[in-house]
């Protein structure tokens, strides 16, 4: 609720304001679209109060629809968060403050959402909000988790395939910080892209790593986070954290937030580079700044694999 109410009063004050805040690098949201988000935000927190409660057959359909909306829509309003990440750890500056607030609210905002459409799922299926399992009681209890263990073979499986597709996109990263010309990208065209890059990712252009390189590797670490013990449950280099288990939300926020942002990004670029190659649609410049795009969509997948099963543990 509290949520809903800071983002409306924020929607509400920019469109008030006339403030400039950019859903892409040459559109920005017009006033009217500002109120609209405003006046979802307030109904999204509203079915939020309300799934918790028993409701007629019409009162659940209408908070189900609430949420379909909004899930969606605050889910492209948080899609360039990736961006948004590698820019921050590149150090290179933020192009738009408002630009950034506005993702961050979109990303809580759906990360909650996220939480209350599993609850209401596993109420209208009869089983505990909190677990998903069926059993007696009002689920007010302890949780209890199951030991830590790895993935099944056919999830480590897929996720190795999947990871894959980051390897050409890393290859062709490296050529260019390198000095090579690669998909038709001379590496002077390259550097010229990324001429306003901060000095941290200049320092590590110049020794053939790519800081969006980098951001994939972070992503990879966090894969297998989630199909090994040690993802599950702090291993001893964590000092005051040796034993304890990890927060679940703590793994699986990043990924699915990552994973959400990216199918997005990447899906339309499967489309445009085909369009793109055949000479229908313009080239596509490349972008120093921008996240892993190429492999995005079996990025995703890969990332969904482990998460829907380390979230069920």
């Amino acid at each position: 609720m509290a949520w809903g109410v800071v983002y409306a009063a924020v929607q509400v004050v920019w469109a008030a304001a006339g403030t400039t805040v950019p859903w892409s690098p040459h559109v920005a949201y017009a006033s009217g679209v500002q109120l609209a988000l405003a006046a979802l935000a307030l109904l999204a927190a509203g079915a939020c109060l309300a799934t918790p409660r028993p409701l007629a057959r019409r009162g659940r359909v209408a908070v189900t629809a609430v949420l379909a909306v909004a899930v969606p829509v605050f889910a492209m309003g948080m899609a360039s968060l990736p961006a948004y990440v590698v820019t921050l750890a590149s150090l290179s500056g933020v192009e738009s403050a408002t630009g950034l607030a506005h993702v961050l609210l979109n990303t809580v905002g759906l990360a909650l959402l996220l939480l209350v459409v599993v609850s209401h799922r596993r109420r209208l299926r009869g089983r505990c909000p909190r677990c998903g399992a069926g059993h007696t009681g009002d689920g007010s209890g302890p949780l209890v988790h199951p030991p830590a263990s790895v993935a099944s073979r056919r999830t480590r499986i897929q996720v190795y395939l999947l990871m894959c597709g980051l390897l050409p996109w890393a290859v062709v990263k490296t050529i260019w910080t390198l000095g090579g010309d690669a998909l038709s990208v001379t590496a002077e065209k390259w550097r010229e892209e990324n001429a306003g890059g901060s000095g941290v990712a200049k320092a590590l252009a110049s020794v053939g790593i790519d800081v969006t390189v980098l951001a994939a590797l972070a992503g990879i670490f966090l894969l297998l986070g989630l199909m090994y013990p040690w993802g599950q449950v702090f291993p001893r280099w964590t000092l005051l954290l040796t034993g304890r288990r990890v927060p679940r939300l703590l793994p699986l926020l990043p990924a699915w937030l990552s994973a959400i942002g990216l199918s997005v990004y990447g899906v339309v670029l499967v489309i445009y580079a085909p369009l793109s190659a055949a000479n229908v649609l313009p080239r596509i410049k490349p972008d120093g700044g921008s996240p892993p795009a190429p492999e995005s969509p079996g990025w995703c997948s890969s990332a969904g694999s482990p998460s829907a099963a380390w979230a069920s543990a």
